[in-house]
């Protein structure tokens, strides 16, 4: 079988997941391949995801391996024994692979989280905020790439729109009151926001400036869940595109994050009335 020559961020997660179960139980990858009586170069191509992996050997590995975590094998293997492609693979010549990797993370997802200081979250942007929001990046993009970019974002959405993936969404009084393309289209996307936040599924929390204390570091982040715990993932955006984080002290960190948002932002409800009087604030500062 030849080998992948750029392996999915989901092929490469296989494979990291496969390492940690060997590495657990304290063999070296010299050691696994005489076990499994295959080559050394072979249990280092499958842990960098380069060559795929069979459901039967999976299940061999984690017998070696002595893992008993019996949900993580099936979700494992659940991966193993994936062969279609999702409909970001179409954009693959055209957009750059953090882009498609995002979207092939919320294509699996349980459920997605956001925490937003800057702007709002992708899954939650109108056209004509997306469009502005790519619009202002430097060095400048062209209108084609810009028109591609919010085409992607919005198919991205339906994940959402679907009611398939639950959505919970922070966001920060900064975020609300942050403009890209003008005032008006910062209210449409506000009223575009409180419509979301009525949706069944999509969860909307406000952290206003007046909180005590804002927790983590400031960044926007995506907390994406797995099937199991073991497989959530981690996405921080960056000038640069996207970073993602699996390791299961960055997961920790990043669930005591939300925890401690969960405990300071405002309800539903008082996001929703917080949400209204910006709006307000805009509408008589604009006319």
């Amino acid at each position: 079988m030849a080998l992948r020559s750029n392996p999915t961020l989901r092929q490469r997660r296989l494979g990291t997941e496969l390492r940690r179960i060997r590495e657990q139980a304290g063999l070296g990858g010299s050691q696994l391949a005489r076990e499994l009586g295959i080559h050394a170069a072979q249990v280092t191509q499958m842990e960098s995801g380069k060559s795929g992996i069979s459901v039967e050997r999976l299940r061999t590995i984690a017998a070696v391996c002595m893992c008993t975590n019996r949900p993580l094998i099936d979700a494992l293997a659940d991966m193993a024994s994936e062969r279609g492609k999702g409909w970001w693979e179409e954009y693959r010549n055209t957009l750059t692979v953090d882009f498609l990797e995002v979207a092939e993370l919320e294509g699996h997802a349980k459920r997605i989280t956001f925490c937003n200081t800057v702007y709002m979250p992708g899954l939650l942007q109108t056209s004509a905020y997306a469009s502005a929001v790519f619009a202002r990046l430097v060095p400048p993009l062209s209108s084609q790439e810009i028109d591609t970019r919010t085409t992607f974002r919005l198919r991205r959405q339906e994940v959402v729109r679907s009611g398939a993936t639950p959505l919970r969404a922070f966001v920060h009084e900064a975020a609300l009151r942050m403009q890209f393309g003008g005032p008006m289209v910062l209210v449409d996307q506000l009223a575009a926001l409180l419509d979301d936040s009525e949706q069944p599924g999509i969860s909307v929390r406000v952290v206003p400036f007046a909180v005590d204390t804002f927790p983590g570091a400031g960044e926007n982040l995506t907390y994406i869940e797995g099937p199991v715990p073991e497989l959530d993932t981690i996405e921080m955006d960056v000038s640069q595109g996207a970073l993602f984080f699996d390791s299961p002290a960055n997961l920790a960190k990043h669930r005591t994050i939300f925890s401690s948002l969960d405990s300071t932002a405002l309800s539903e409800e008082q996001s929703r009335d917080f949400i209204r009087s910006i709006m307000k604030e805009m509408k008589s500062t604009y006319a």
